[in-house]
């Protein structure tokens, strides 16, 4: 059988929906189960129960301070030793991410993951063309960004759960290989044009100033998406690789026409009064 954690997450969901497409049997794992989902909470160790667990999809649980995803993936890991869980497929962060904010928790699983004496196999995934367009934020004349002039090798979800589906049915093939699932560059400019817009850079220091006036993010968020920014701007996620194409067996998504979609549903959630 195969477990995805987090299921009622988008990346864990999608990936769901491409393994059942595949006819491939998978079940989802959450701290609120619906019919057919079973109990998996990271933050309750005592009851984690990995039990008929052959392939382990961790979707990393990403949104805490470190030490608390850390300790949350120490546990599922303990669990599937425990368990017998023959392979774990991790879902990590892209290798030009190292200077992300977020970067050093998923760093530090890789690493459990690897002395952890389980099989296993690393997705590093690069970030979403839909996380991409929704930072972008309206202005009066058009889209504002930190991003200045970078770009940002962005990936569909879709892609990325298609890729995390193929390993996951065929752990075997995949056992002791990390992978870097980058796209295809996007700038914020590509999408203002698109739009017909113009794009305004502003400095990072506003940036922050933004992040930290907005009510709305938690406290560990403002860091993490203040690092994207300054990583998008640099240049530092723009590198490109063969590895999803190999896994998807064709060519990545084109990013551009969802980082639009996501720009543009968000002018429409800036426009709500």
């Amino acid at each position: 059988m195969i477990l995805v954690t987090g299921a009622h997450g988008a990346l864990a969901s999608t990936i769901l929906a491409e393994l059942d497409a595949r006819g491939v049997p998978a079940v989802g794992g959450t701290r609120t189960p619906a019919a057919g989902q079973r109990y998996v909470d990271f933050d309750d160790p005592a009851r984690l129960d990995l039990g008929g667990t052959d392939v382990l999809v961790l979707v990393s649980a990403g949104y805490a301070e470190d030490d608390r995803v850390v300790a949350r993936h120490r546990a599922v890991l303990d669990a599937a030793r425990r368990d017998g869980v023959r392979s774990v497929v991790y879902t990590s962060v892209t290798t030009g991410g190292d200077h992300l904010a977020f970067a050093l928790a998923h760093r530090v699983t890789e690493r459990m993951l690897r002395d952890s004496g389980l099989a296993w196999t690393i997705l590093r995934n690069g970030l979403y063309a839909e996380l991409f367009g929704a930072l972008l934020r309206w202005s009066a004349d058009g889209l504002e960004s930190a991003f200045g002039t970078g770009s940002l090798a962005a990936v569909t979800r879709a892609d990325l759960a298609a890729a995390a589906a193929s390993v996951a049915a065929a752990p075997r093939s995949h056992t002791s290989r990390t992978y870097d699932l980058v796209g295809v560059p996007v700038t914020a400019t590509d999408v203002a044009d698109h739009l017909g817009v113009v794009h305004r850079t502003i400095g990072l220091g506003e940036y922050r100033d933004r992040l930290l006036a907005d009510p709305l993010l938690l406290p560990f968020q403002p860091p993490m998406l203040h690092s994207i920014a300054s990583a998008v701007r640099h240049g530092v996620l723009s590198g490109t690789g063969p590895d999803l194409a190999g896994l998807l067996g064709r060519a990545a998504t084109d990013p551009l026409p969802f980082a639009v979609a996501a720009a543009t549903a968000g002018r429409a959630v800036s426009a709500r009064p």
